[in-house]
């Protein structure tokens, strides 16, 4: 009798330290997964793991700002990351440093040129300041659009995607996009080029030469817009053209100029509708676009613990 109530003794106390176990672990998974703090105004934080693609989602990533052979800069360190995460590829102009010579190339084609064939660019001033951008047009080839003109289009995921030229004939390209988007009624659309029209920037202001190319993306009901040229990450709320807030039918704008140059800048006063601002260090954004929506990511070079994400729906 004794043995039998020794026996139950034995199998309550199993019985128990099972539960126990069990709860602790269903503690320890709620933790994991608990949302990521705010990043509002650039707070630091430690990088989450990236949401999985689901529901027919595809990735666009990638950066302006990009490569130089000195090695002070870390475009080995964002072509790493680019390797990392997979999905077609943006530029947003100033591809190879100092210059966009053919020489400049060589080091920017050792680093992002492993990419090259699922690139889709767009020119910046440095890549101007030779022979009117003729390297990088030679460099790119038909991936860069029609010869030493700058500006295409195409479809991904559903999405229909702009490559804009900030540096040459605006008129045109604010005829020629009106053109396309009517022609390309997509339920979501993305643009993006190198010089913002919104910016919080000290080194350099906004350019407001964009702004008719804004209004017609506007005018369209794009999603998105991204730009590069001020080496620094802010992520702005959706707006209208002429900067005020619109939750209905406004741009959400990215400035992504954190491809690899090392001189990073800072900010002045913030803009009207900035929500995030980070010049700490260099790194890519990571897009998941859905036939409906959209995700994206900031994603940093290792060594920095800044990371923003968040999601949207299209128009």
């Amino acid at each position: 009798m004794r043995a039998g109530w020794l026996v139950a003794l034995v199998a309550l106390v199993v019985l128990l330290g099972g539960l126990g176990w069990y709860a602790g672990c269903r503690g320890t998974g709620r933790a994991t997964a608990r949302a990521p703090a705010s990043t509002e105004a650039g707070t630091p934080q430690a990088p989450a793991a990236a949401p999985a693609s689901s529901g027919g989602g595809v990735l666009l990533v990638g950066a302006g700002d990009i490569a130089g052979c000195r090695r002070t800069y870390a475009d080995e360190a964002t072509a790493a990351l680019i390797e990392r995460i997979g999905g077609a590829v943006f530029t947003l102009g100033d591809n190879a440093y100092p210059n966009g010579r053919a020489t400049d190339f060589d080091c920017y084609d050792s680093s992002w040129g492993r990419f090259k064939d699922r690139t889709y660019p767009s020119p910046g001033n440095h890549d101007y300041r030779t022979a009117e951008a003729a390297p990088y047009f030679a460099y790119f080839g038909g991936r860069a659009g029609p010869a030493g003109r700058g500006w295409y289009s195409y479809d991904l995921g559903g999405w229909h995607v702009v490559s804009l030229n900030s540096e040459r004939n605006l008129d045109a390209q604010a005829s020629w996009l009106a053109k396309d988007l009517a022609a390309h009624p997509a339920r979501c659309t993305l643009a993006y080029w190198h010089r913002p029209l919104f910016t919080s920037a000290s080194e350099h202001g906004p350019e407001t030469a964009m702004r008719p190319i804004f209004r017609v993306l506007y005018q369209a009901d794009a999603d998105l817009v991204i730009a590069g040229h001020n080496h620094q990450y802010e992520r702005f709320a959706p707006q209208d053209p002429d900067g005020r807030a619109d939750s209905t039918r406004g741009i959400r704008e990215f400035v992504v100029g954190t491809g690899g140059n090392p001189g990073l800048y800072g900010f002045g006063r913030p803009a009207a509708n900035s929500q995030v601002r980070y010049h700490g260090g260099q790194g890519v954004l990571k897009l998941t676009l859905y036939p409906e929506r959209y995700e994206f990511e900031f994603v940093s070079v290792p060594g920095q613990v800044f990371s923003d994400r968040g999601a949207g729906v299209c128009h």
